[in-house]
């Protein structure tokens, strides 16, 4: 399996509900050399958006179905609508906004475009750190 494939999954599992990181890996790769910026920022991006819409779907249809979610994402929700998704990035609360967001049936695309902003500008400012060090 390819360095950008691990990646990938790390980004993917690290924006869903198990507990992952990305950014380690990132760095790596990243300092060791033989990638491309433009690659790495692609597969982790790629990965991370995709957990994320993994966790829209369950909100959507299926975990809530199970267990309502919880008062503390519904008052982010409440207090400070749809661009909280910019924030989805954040560990363990961006996990919970975007099941949340599914719950709440955020429209796909909106919810889309916040989350990919918001994990991709994550990893801008690693490359953006990486470089400086």
């Amino acid at each position: 399996m390819s360095d950008l494939s691990l990646l990938f999954i790390s980004a993917f599992l690290a924006a869903t509900i198990f507990p992952a990181q990305s950014e380690l890996l990132f760095a790596k790769l990243f300092t060791a050399g033989g990638h491309h910026d433009y690659n790495l920022f692609l597969s982790a991006t790629s990965g991370n958006v995709l957990g994320a819409v993994v966790n829209w779907l369950l909100g959507f249809g299926l975990i809530y179905k199970i267990k309502p979610p919880s008062n503390k994402y519904k008052k982010i929700f409440n207090k400070y609508g749809t661009p909280c998704l910019l924030f989805s990035w954040l560990p363990i609360i961006g996990d919970g906004l975007t099941l949340i967001a599914g719950y709440y049936k955020i429209n796909f695309f909106i919810f889309l475009a916040l989350v990919t902003i918001g994990k991709a500008s994550r990893y801008l400012v690693l490359i953006y750190f990486l470089k400086q060090f």
